[in-house]
């Protein structure tokens, strides 16, 4: 996050911070950026040239992909909140102000996965500020080599 950001207030402020954390963990980065009501994806029902909501307002929803290890990538919506793809595992509904966080934890190898015995299951789990967590099931068929690699 941008030292001293304590909220993201537009997806632009989030990739921005995004861009800032690939600069310090030293990893590539990709962004795509879809704008308008009829580019993004929860405005399926805008019609062919609407390109603002009903209020008037321009959403605009971002792509980002980090290279590197683990496979990141973070679907930024215009509602506040986000979508983090970790080797496969889907995180959704994770809010916009958090993913920072969430990535730093995934980079600086805090995030594990954690398995049951019974019924048998895994999950990431990913620490958060605040003693916080946000834990995601894994289907056994989806475990990488890197999610396998933090099992406890």
């Amino acid at each position: 996050m941008i030292d001293g950001m304590e909220h993201l207030p537009t997806t632009e402020a989030a990739v921005t911070a995004l861009r800032a954390l690939a600069d310090r963990y030293g990893r590539e980065i990709e962004v795509v950026h879809d704008i308008g009501a009829d580019q993004t994806s929860r405005r399926t029902a805008a019609g062919v040239g609407v390109t603002t909501d009903p209020d008037g307002a321009l959403p605009h929803e971002a792509h980002v992909e980090f290279g590197g290890l683990p496979r990141v990538r973070v679907r930024l919506f215009p509602e506040d909140d986000a979508l983090i793809d970790v080797e496969g595992v889907e995180c959704p509904d994770v809010p916009r102000d958090d993913v920072p966080a969430f990535l730093r934890s995934l980079f600086d190898g805090l995030a594990y996965v954690k398995a049951r015995r019974f019924p048998p299951g895994y999950f990431l789990v990913v620490p958060l500020p605040g003693d916080r967590t946000h834990k995601e099931f894994i289907p056994m068929i989806v475990l990488t080599p890197w999610l396998s690699a933090r099992v406890r």
